[in-house]
């Protein structure tokens, strides 16, 4: 065996193991937490933060990870036979597949089968920029490829019918949940709605008769801390019973336990807990176990299905005002998710919290009264601040600035 057949045998075992590292990557990132991945990316660590990017893209890295293997299995079994083929001549090509296929087996597919699912989120953060590497010449040609198939099975399949491609959109909304927080569709805690236990009876069933919710939070003295959850049908039928008035009830008999979940669970999570414990409402606490809002059955389902209200029919988010020019004024402390989801808005959620801070995080600055600002298809007019908060703000779509 010559020099050249000893590197050709040797770059034909280096590119099984490159296959085998490609194998083991779209393992782990298919197999990982993307609750773990982001909570990671959010305390700071650089490789979640890339991998959390990828997140979204598992189709597409996992098509150009699948073509990446074939091309090093073809070559390596390429580079095989040119190496055996002077010392076995027509045989080459079997003792060349036989090696290969028994190679390709071990540390293609039996190894990472083994250590992927052990440790993927790990795994995943080590490998997910080598899948990136070769997502981006291979990307664009295994999608090229999967649609060429692709195309001819969904005329069989009849997915050009309008209800049948509704229904399996919809159905493929149920793959975000696996990649979608209950932090990032919970009802922010500044827009829900609750009752202070030492609020008289009466006002309790005024407040609980005008609300929208069947279910209200109850706390005592901090908002914090939650002590139950008042069902309007409980206090409706403690109001049913033989002489009762709501001047005698006693709203503490009539709650229901709370029931608290991480703000970093994800949905497809929360779905099963939901399922298993019977129930559609939770409370939603971070690390340190402050309120950051609510979840319930409904916002899922809603990521899922989609939001069938109609924008018009929703309660403007609570302080902000809608003017008749098309214009808005708000506190500084509305959130964006709340204006995104009434307005139908695409403020980026990841820069902040709330509108004022987003603001903030676009300038660059704290800017002062009376400054205006152009970001995200909005004028941003800044009506009151306080000290370094800003407090009051006036936001303008451009299209009714412009008369569009």
């Amino acid at each position: 065996m010559t020099l050249a057949d000893t590197a050709a045998l040797g770059t034909a075992f280096a590119l099984i193991l490159l296959s085998a590292v490609l194998e083991t990557a779209g393992m782990s990132l298919a197999g990982a937490s993307p609750a773990r991945i982001l909570r990671l990316a959010r305390e700071g660590n650089r490789r979640a933060q890339r991998a959390e990017k990828l997140l979204g893209q598992r189709d597409r890295l996992n098509r150009a990870a699948i073509l990446g293997a074939v091309l090093l299995n073809t070559f390596a079994a390429a580079l095989a036979t040119f190496a055996l083929v002077d010392s076995f001549g027509p045989f080459a090509i079997l003792y060349a597949a036989l090696s290969v296929t028994v190679l390709l087996f071990l540390f293609a597919e039996v190894l990472p089968r083994a250590i992927a699912p052990v440790r993927p989120e790990p795994l995943a953060l080590m490998l997910a920029p080598v899948l990136d590497v070769c997502a981006r010449p291979l990307g664009p040609l295994a999608d090229g490829l999967a649609r060429l198939v692709s195309r001819p099975v969904s005329r069989l399949h009849g997915e050009g019918d309008t209800g049948a491609g509704e229904a399996i959109r919809r159905l493929e909304g149920m793959i975000d949940l696996d990649e979608t927080l209950v932090d990032d569709v919970m009802v922010h805690r500044r827009a829900m709605e609750m009752i202070d236990i030492a609020t008289p009876p009466e006002q309790v069933v005024r407040q609980v008769v005008r609300s929208r919710h069947t279910r209200l939070p109850v706390y005592r003295d901090d908002p914090d801390n939650i002590i139950g959850v008042l069902h309007s049908k409980n206090l409706l039928r403690a109001l049913a019973k033989r002489g009762a008035t709501p001047a005698t009830l006693v709203i503490g008999k009539l709650l229901s336990p709370p029931w608290f979940v991480p703000n970093t669970t994800s949905l497809r999570e929360q779905l099963k807990a939901f399922i298993a414990r019977r129930s559609q409402f939770a409370l939603v606490v971070d690390e340190y176990g402050s309120l950051q809002g609510l979840i319930t059955l409904a916002d899922i389902l809603a990521q899922v299905l989609g939001d069938i209200t109609d924008d018009k029919d929703r309660p403007l988010p609570p302080g902000v005002t809608l003017h008749d020019d098309g214009s808005l004024t708000m506190e500084g402390t509305v959130t964006i998710r709340d204006l995104n989801r009434r307005f139908g808005w695409d403020l980026p959620e990841h820069e902040a919290t709330t509108i004022a801070g987003l603001l903030i995080s676009a300038a660059r600055v704290i800017p002062v009264k009376g400054q205006s600002f152009t970001f995200y298809g909005l004028r941003f007019d800044v009506l009151e601040r306080r000290r370094n908060q800003i407090t009051q703000l006036r936001l303008t779509p451009l299209s009714h600035e412009t008369g569009a």
